[in-house]
């Protein structure tokens, strides 16, 4: 590998696997002591040595904390929105990772193992090594990982060898992808195959991520079908109705409307009762509870929108909201890494920005403005009686506040629009 390139992770693993782990040691260690490595990290790696550095994550020593007990774990699972789609990622994931020598692991949304199947003898070395059910595997807890890292990067990660940030992980090779659900982009959790160094493939990165992607595709198949449900119970119910109203699910999905177009969703107040409410996109309602959702009917002759205060919360390194607060009452909104991009840009820029001007700030492309037209008509959905537009920019009347994390670097640590970048590094 040539002086100052980036390590490439087919060639790694087409390399000797001690020659491998001895070259990323090195790239590691000169990391770690301020010195520019030979050889670069792979950039979702280096950012993530990053992060544990400006969070103090020691690179020696394993910092465990506490098993969840039984029953906890038992209750999380219950709970969890990936319990249905286990069984596609057992028969998509097990039988090979146990042939292979490796383990399946699912995570939640903040790192707890709730499901680990596989090979025995890896298992057994995963319960030495503290990658058992019930352990918090996020990165800012155990460094650098496989369930921790795509957590925070919402993207795939393959962690081989010394790319694990604790020196007690590097006989591990990891591999992990997001798994995110389909009708508000919320993470869910993580799916992780893992084993020891010996192992490692790059191809385990495509089967991993395919594997995810498949367990969404099940998650919207369930959301379609519970749609239909919800249009059957309602649709008698709209045919008695004069005005317009809608039925939504409890996530805002329209199933079914009368008098009025079909919006694919509406942002629902965070806790919606039976009776008066305030629906962004539409106005004064009233709310009935139905079978799998709600019945919504519109006000024709609302209230006018009284001064409204706009907090826009991007303090952590994931899960941004958006916090609305008026006379009408209060609702959150949790935000995508691309709305939250934009929402800060409007902020930033209280007199306005243009599609031109937010094209160039999210990806140094002016002429890019169809993409942020139509992420823009998506933030209207929820946000639309507080934006205006030509150009785009929050009403004057509405106090806007931003929420930053403690270190600037902490900031939408996803992104690589220059505007944040800039952000970012200038402190704002």
């Amino acid at each position: 590998m040539n002086k100052d390139s980036t390590i490439d992770l087919a060639r790694l693993s087409a390399m000797d696997v001690a020659l491998a782990s001895r070259l990323l040691k090195g790239v590691r260690d000169a990391t770690l002591s301020g010195h520019r490595p030979r050889v670069m990290p792979r950039p979702d790696i280096g950012e993530s040595w990053d992060r544990m550095l400006r969070g103090g994550v020691d690179p020696d020593r394993d910092v465990r904390r506490g098993l969840l007990g039984v029953d906890e774990v038992a209750e999380r699972r219950q709970s969890s929105p990936l319990l249905p789609v286990l069984p596609v990622l057992r028969e998509a994931l097990v039988e090979v990772a146990d042939a292979a020598q490796h383990i399946m692991v699912v995570s939640d949304a903040e790192g707890r193992i709730l499901w680990r199947e596989g090979h025995p003898a890896i298992l057994r070395k995963g319960d030495r090594h503290g990658f058992e059910v019930g352990a918090h595997w996020a990165e800012d807890v155990v460094g650098t990982n496989g369930v921790g890292t795509p957590l925070v990067t919402r993207r795939p990660v393959q962690v081989f060898s010394a790319e694990h940030f604790v020196r007690s992980h590097h006989q591990w090779t990891c591999t992990g992808a997001p798994i995110a659900d389909p009708r508000d982009g919320r993470l869910l959790g993580v799916v992780d195959v893992s084993g020891p160094v010996e192992t490692m493939h790059p191809a385990t990165l495509s089967w991993v991520t395919s594997v995810a992607r498949l367990a969404e595709a099940r998650l919207r198949e369930r959301h379609v079908a519970t749609l239909e449900r919800l249009r059957a119970v309602a649709a008698p119910v709209l045919a008695r109705i004069g005005g317009r109203a809608l039925a939504v699910d409890p996530h805002g999905w329209t199933a079914a409307v009368t008098g009025m177009p079909l919006p694919d969703r509406v942002a629902l107040p965070k806790s919606l009762a039976e009776g008066a409410c305030w629906i962004p996109s539409l106005g004064a309602c009233k709310a009935a509870p139905l079978p799998g959702g709600w019945l919504l009917m519109v006000d024709d002759a609302p209230e006018p929108l009284t001064a409204t205060r706009v907090v826009l919360d991007v303090s952590r390194t994931r899960r941004w909201s958006v916090q609305v607060a008026g006379e009408a009452g209060a609702w959150t909104h949790e935000l995508s890494p691309r709305h939250a991009e934009l929402l800060y840009l409007l902020a930033l820029h209280r007199a306005g920005r243009s599609a031109s001007g937010l094209a160039e700030d999210l990806f140094g492309d002016p002429a890019r403005t169809v993409t942020v037209r139509a992420e823009m008509s998506r933030v209207r959905r929820y946000l639309g009686g507080l934006l205006a537009h030509r150009p785009y920019r929050f009403l004057e009347d509405t106090e806007v506040t931003v929420v930053l994390p403690d270190d600037p670097q902490d900031l939408l640590p996803h992104s690589t629009a220059p505007a944040v970048v800039r952000a970012r590094t200038c402190g704002a």
